[in-house]
């Protein structure tokens, strides 16, 4: 590898130096009454407070962000559709828990069925939605537990789609984290359902149990659960000034108490912390020499935004170095790594991105690669 000039990354993160002050000031992470908390935020993926990340615990009706996840995948993949209409089974009618009503002698549309599932947190609307995409609850839960791995949720395991209590459905809040982000990542324009106050069904209007989103204008979503074994569990997303962060907390007393719980590191990861953008995504940030290619350089920069979160008024602190596979010999695909970046702050690392090539290389002419060869046989440059 080899090290590109620090000049470069010094451009992207113009910023006016910040000395250390009281605006500088990070206190500890505010204490949390519940069994176990993890706060991130969502542009750089940095935690920015914890406690037991790893442990697991009983998701309750925080499972249905895997079972939503997987629902707007199949309609992504067209396997299923808004305007579909699905008739309720046995199993799904008489499931026990929270409910949107469902009438198994009227279909239901595939769009009302999620307003039920999320708005609602409907296990009847859960099932229903199970069933046909994996022909079973059972099924789907599989899928489910698959999909978590797919994600790296590593220490979460399903068993039905609802979040009743099973003794081998389990997770972490490390793992509701990875879910949640991946929810807001990659189905940004079903997102908004999370932030609906209340939904009605068949004559029936439930509001939405996240009162967060009645308190607090920059909250909108994500999701509560309940069972009396799991406690009051609720994850909150709130966005504020081009920032986001997400909160999973489990194991309150009340639904009082996990939106003040939530609410405190909400605020704590959005008064204390910055997340400037680095990067934009496939823009060029420096060419980079090609051996044996049809062009005698590529240009390299990263496949998607980067960003760093640091100690609010710290931003100007950031150094970057990026190194380079050399020497880059053609043929190169668009998208291939050959590099890596990695900012620091205080000599320690805070954020580390694969640095890939925003072009294809075709290989050169028969000279061109001969001529190449001697060169890289020789040391020329």
């Amino acid at each position: 590898m080899k090290t590109l000039t620090r000049i470069l990354v010094a451009a992207a993160l113009a910023m006016p130096a910040v000395s250390f002050s009281a605006a500088a000031f990070v206190p500890p992470a505010p204490d949390i009454a519940g069994k176990a908390y993890y706060l991130v935020d969502f542009n750089s993926g940095q935690v920015l407070a914890a406690r037991d990340p790893d442990s697991r615990v009983e998701p309750a009706s925080l499972t249905k962000l895997m079972t939503a996840y997987l629902t707007f995948k199949a309609i992504k993949e067209k396997r299923l559709s808004l305007d579909q209409t699905l008739t309720v089974s046995q199993r799904g009618w008489k499931t026990e828990g929270s409910r949107m009503f469902l009438d198994p002698k009227v279909p239901a549309k595939v769009s009302d069925l999620i307003r039920g599932m999320i708005v609602q947190s409907g296990n009847d609307a859960c099932v229903t939605l199970a069933e046909a995409i994996a022909g079973s609850e059972d099924v789907f839960a599989q899928v489910m537990t698959q999909q978590a791995q797919k994600l790296g949720m590593k220490n979460t395991q399903f068993r039905n789609a609802t979040g009743l209590p099973h003794a081998d459905h389990y997770t972490t809040v490390h793992d509701l984290a990875i879910l949640s982000a991946a929810l807001i990542r990659d189905f940004p324009e079903f997102y908004p359902i999370y932030s609906i106050k209340s939904f009605s069904y068949n004559n029936i209007t439930q509001p939405n149990r996240n009162l967060l989103l009645y308190r607090d204008p920059n909250v909108d979503g994500m999701k509560t659960g309940y069972t009396d074994t799991a406690g009051y569990n609720m994850i909150t997303s709130s966005h504020r000034d081009g920032r986001r962060v997400i909160s999973v907390v489990v194991g309150t007393a009340s639904p009082e108490a996990r939106a003040v719980e939530s609410s405190k590191l909400l605020n704590y990861g959005l008064q204390f912390f910055d997340t400037p953008k680095l990067y934009t995504g496939g823009k060029p940030v420096s060419d980079v020499p090609v051996y044996k290619g049809a062009t005698k350089s590529v240009p390299v920069g990263f496949a998607q935004d980067v960003y760093a979160t640091v100690v609010k008024g710290q931003a100007g602190q950031l150094k970057a170095d990026m190194t380079t596979t050399q020497p880059l010999i053609a043929p190169i695909k668009a998208g291939q790594v050959v590099g890596k970046l990695v900012v620091s702050q205080d000599g320690k690392p805070v954020e580390e991105r694969p640095v890939v090539a925003l072009q294809a290389v075709e290989e050169g002419g028969f000279f061109s690669r001969l001529w190449d060869s001697i060169k890289l046989m020789l040391g020329w440059k």
